[in-house]
């Protein structure tokens, strides 16, 4: 069994994981904690980890269903700030939330892809390795394709005007991005050699080589759903090329879990259409049922014409 101390530092890390996927970057702490953190660690006594109280469940669908329809499926204002910066609360745990073991076993996990070179040619011309961003105890799980320019600086999946789009689709089912989980088949941005701009589509072997740490990322996470964004993330997940647009809204399986392939975000920045944008919410419509979600009417009716 772990000491007192290693309980502690577990529940500490597991604490600061979830500040860090609200949008918490710095945190205070006094000379006096510090203190007695050195005193606990060197004695050693025999104390008791306090469960910490639940968060705040999300808000409520009000809020998401606030304004037009075509608001939620938009591209972005320029000026619109980060996801980062508008992030929900963390989503009510079990009892206890995640455990110790599970917690360090994902904090090891995402050190060891920190520091992955296998490919040496994005090792060299990444800026960070896009890891992954949510709860470790998401019921849903999504996954794209591979960093932009946005993510290779941030360091998060799904931050761009892409990610600002997908924040949106998720609130509209009533969830928030720290509910979920997000990552992507590629943890690093796959290089553009001679270009300034632009993204370019993984490679097979790419694509081979990094999929391990998402095979881990979703055997510890066990989510009970999960939605494939985009073609590149289904070729990847499931080696299909049919195409999104003949595997879409049909449900997959992916490692004993059931998989929901999707139109990428960024398709509907360019298609905005009123029938793209249904087709991918009867998508989440499909989800959200098998999760056991509540619909409202009016949900079910979005982007259908009067």
């Amino acid at each position: 069994m772990a000491d007192p101390y290693a309980q502690l530092l577990d529940a500490t890390i597991q604490h600061l994981e979830d500040l860090k996927s609200r949008g918490v970057r710095h945190v205070a702490v006094s000379s006096e904690t510090l203190r007695a953190l050195s005193q606990l660690a060197r004695a050693e006594p025999k104390i008791s980890i306090p469960t910490a109280p639940p968060s705040p469940k999300p808000a409520g669908l009000s809020s998401a269903w606030s304004g037009a329809q075509s608001e939620i499926f938009a591209a972005p204002a320029a000026s619109a700030a980060p996801p980062a910066a508008r992030r929900l609360a963390a989503p009510e745990r079990s009892a206890g939330g995640s455990s110790p073991e599970k917690a360090a076993a994902f904090a090891a996990l995402r050190e060891r892809a920190l520091a992955c070179v296998k490919c040496a040619h994005l090792a060299s011309s990444r800026k960070t390795v896009v890891f992954g961003v949510g709860s470790i105890d998401a019921s849903l799980m999504f996954v794209g394709e591979a960093p932009g320019a946005d993510e290779d600086e941030q360091g998060e999946p799904f931050v761009g005007k892409a990610g600002q789009l997908l924040t949106r689709i998720i609130q509209a089912t009533g969830l928030s991005r720290a509910d979920v989980y997000i990552a992507n088949i590629l943890k690093c941005r796959p290089d553009t050699p001679g270009q300034s701009a632009g993204n370019r589509k993984p490679t097979g072997d790419e694509m081979a080589t990094c999929i391990p740490y998402l095979h881990e990322q979703i055997d510890l996470i066990r989510p009970r759903v999960i939605v494939a964004l985009g073609a590149t993330a289904v070729e990847g997940l499931l080696g299909k090329t049919l195409g999104i647009t003949k595997l879409r809204g049909t449900w997959k399986t992916y490692r004993d879990t059931p998989l929901m392939p999707t139109y990428h975000p960024a398709y509907l920045l360019r298609n905005q259409a009123m029938s793209e944008k249904r087709k991918v919410w009867e998508d989440m419509l499909q989800v959200m049922e098998r999760l056991e979600m509540p619909i409202s009417e009016k949900q079910r009716k979005y982007f259908l014409k009067a």
